[in-house]
């Protein structure tokens, strides 16, 4: 992980809280300078948790003008950007006929975030001659599609298909010097899981232990960063994530894990035994 070395920047956005914040002081603490991005005030007190290495940016995402001139802006101050993670997020959006300005603002922020980010940095990581890392969070749901909130699977598959093809280009490019890599979070107490309960579940991770995780897996060279949690195995991930390209493979209905003529057969796939 040589984009993570003192002196480096790193930009990190949704850095005010949760995943993003946890991202943001890990990183400072192996002596990078963070510039912390979020779309409220409140990511002033974040800079000002993280310490000295930190600087604050009010920007939303959304904005591709806004993200831009922060780019400049970060390059002028500080040169070079050895580490880009794209972790803002929102997530509430509904289901295919929701309001359409529910869509508008989830698919702003957690699709077209990262796409505004990436265009923004990465030409100039890939120009420079400096080890360089791309950090794109997405979630199991944009795998699995559980029914309720479609908008915000759409956009988290979305996130897992751009961050594909961003891994493909830049091997293309620079080679193995500038990597992108797919932050895949379990259950994690952050403050979108507060707007529905106020204290952490017993099978939810902390933000740190996410972050914990994902640096291990970097050092690993995962392209994949497939969080478990307290409730979930990685067993249990694949089987499901198994379980949802087969509806393709096998016809099966759309969704058929929570399809009322297949959700006994689900249930008894999940309980048998990897054979040996």
């Amino acid at each position: 992980m040589k984009a993570i070395s003192p002196g480096n920047v790193a930009v990190v956005t949704g850095a005010a809280g949760g995943i993003g914040l946890a991202a943001a002081k890990r990183l400072a603490l192996a002596g990078m300078r963070v510039c912390l991005v979020d779309r409220t005030d409140s990511v002033t007190n974040a800079a000002a948790e993280v310490g000295a290495l930190a600087t604050p940016f009010v920007v939303d995402v959304a904005d591709r003008a806004a993200v831009e001139r922060m780019a400049e802006s970060v390059r002028d101050r500080f040169g070079p950007v050895s580490v880009l993670m794209n972790n803002a997020g929102v997530g509430s959006g509904g289901d295919i006929l929701a309001a359409p300005e529910a869509w508008d603002r989830l698919l702003g922020v957690n699709l077209f975030g990262v796409v505004h980010g990436v265009q923004a940095f990465v030409p100039a990581m890939v120009a420079g001659d400096k080890p360089g890392m791309i950090i794109n969070t997405g979630s199991k749901q944009g795998i699995t599609q559980p029914p309720g909130n479609t908008a915000y699977n759409v956009s988290k598959a979305a996130v897992k298909a751009l961050t594909e093809g961003l891994a493909h280009t830049l091997l293309e490019k620079s080679g193995e010097r500038v990597t992108a890599h797919l932050l895949i979070p379990g259950f994690t107490f952050t403050g979108m899981t507060r707007q529905r309960v106020t204290e952490k579940p017993p099978g939810a991770w902390t933000p740190e232990q996410v972050v914990d995780f994902m640096f291990e897996r970097l050092a690993a060279g995962d392209f994949y960063i497939l969080c478990p949690d307290n409730d979930v195995t990685r067993e249990m991930d694949e089987k499901r994530m198994a379980w949802a390209v087969g509806d393709l493979i096998e016809n099966r209905p759309a969704l058929s894990r929570w399809h009322p003529a297949w959700q006994d057969r689900f249930a008894a796939f999940m309980a048998e035994k990897k054979s040996r």
